[in-house]
């Protein structure tokens, strides 16, 4: 039986209710001062507790998809090859200005610097620790002057950054969102963007590209899912006008109209979608990894909407395909086939959708759960995607 099979689930429940009763009904008989006693009292709770916890583990995986097998879950078995399929080159059309959520033309406040915090260090994969070979890993506190609002991350510049020949240089750069609440730390730690990204462009399979690496909400506990919320906070003017505009004014980032790419995984990847599909004229490419396509609406986001079914619409981004003109962007969907609830189905749904001048390109791996596992083996395409669809 399967991980994620409704048999092993009810026989986990079921052992875990057996063993409760029978823990109930054996411990008159634990009661004597002996050490039988005392040894069967001990395995009693501890096997009724390991029955309950597997039984809500269980549930919890069928839930959320975390493992898709017992290979999953255990590292075992064959893993399958990345799978990339569709159009791969550049969007149809040239981005419109659009400098705001709103469409129309705003005056925009003064940039602020990020703010340094420290340093991580780079899994380089043995190639060293200066940055001129392997890049440099800040920590920074990213402002948000149009929005208000402000938020940890980290920021990876690669190693051509700090190399003389390409001291004038301008980079192009991606924002890269975990899911919710998420850690901007796992970006570096479980997923290694810096060191996957610096693979790539050692082997000439990415140009030098600087990362952003954040957390979907930065108005944490509440999860914005990227939206500027009616009276409250305002998240999508946070990654569409301030982030890239403080970065730029920070570092040697380009400004133009292909410089910017957006990627996520779950909800962070619903957010790079959606904001790319909104902001062309900024993101002129994304990558959803795992992501969903229709905003969440639930205890952590509450009224994100306030009683507006056209905002609702505009945030559903099937709506946006069916019922909108197509933005001139390229983007990638990238997930596994099976083992992560109705992605594929969604996905499969969501290619089918997309009209020109929009394009859209997906990578897949055969199964896998909704997991660090399975984000990992989709970052080279991911991250090759973006780098063919940005320019400095």
């Amino acid at each position: 039986m399967g991980l994620t099979s409704h048999k092993v689930l009810v026989l986990a429940a079921v052992t875990a209710l057996l063993l409760t009763a029978g823990t109930v009904w054996a411990w008159p008989r634990f009661a004597r001062p002996t050490w039988r006693a005392v040894l069967g009292r001990i395995g009693a709770l501890l096997a009724t507790q390991l029955a309950v916890l597997c039984a809500l583990g269980l549930l919890a995986n069928n839930y959320f998809s975390f493992y898709s097998s017992w290979d999953d879950l255990l590292g075992t078995g064959e893993r399958g090859e990345v799978s990339v399929t569709g159009q791969q080159g550049e969007p149809g059309a040239g981005p419109s200005p659009n400098p705001s959520p709103s469409g129309a033309a705003v005056a925009e406040p003064p940039a602020q610097p990020v703010q340094r915090l420290g340093r991580a260090e780079v899994d380089s994969g043995g190639r060293g620790r200066e940055p001129s070979r392997v890049g440099e890993i800040q920590e920074i506190r990213i402002p948000g002057p149009a929005s208000g609002l402000s938020t940890d991350g980290y920021v990876y510049l690669p190693p051509e950054y700090f190399q003389a020949q390409h001291a004038e240089r301008r980079f192009p750069a991606v924002i890269v969102l975990t899911g919710f609440p998420g850690d901007a730390k796992n970006l570096i730690t479980r997923l290694n963007y810096p060191g996957a990204a610096l693979g790539l462009m050692a082997g000439g399979r990415m140009q030098p590209t600087v990362l952003v690496l954040m957390r979907p909400s930065p108005a944490l506990p509440a999860d914005s899912e990227c939206e500027d919320v009616p009276g409250g906070v305002r998240s999508e003017t946070y990654f569409a006008r301030d982030v890239p505009r403080v970065l730029a004014a920070s570092y040697r980032i380009s400004t133009g109209p292909r410089a910017w790419g957006m990627m996520g995984n779950s909800t962070g990847g619903y957010c790079a979608l959606k904001l790319t599909m909104r902001h062309p004229e900024v993101f002129p490419a994304g990558v959803s990894v795992s992501g969903y396509y229709k905003a969440a609406e639930d205890v952590s986001t509450g009224d994100l909407f306030k009683g507006s079914q056209q905002r609702r619409d505009e945030a559903d981004l099937m709506w946006r395909l069916r019922s909108l003109p197509g933005p001139p962007v390229a983007v990638m969907l990238a997930g596994s086939r099976e083992g992560d609830g109705d992605y594929q189905r969604e996905t499969d749904a969501f290619v089918a959708a997309v009209r020109p001048p929009m394009t859209v390109a997906t990578a897949s791996v055969p199964t896998g759960g909704h997991n660090f596992e399975t984000w990992s083996r989709l970052l080279p395409p991911a991250l090759e995607f973006l780098s063919r669809h940005l320019a400095p």
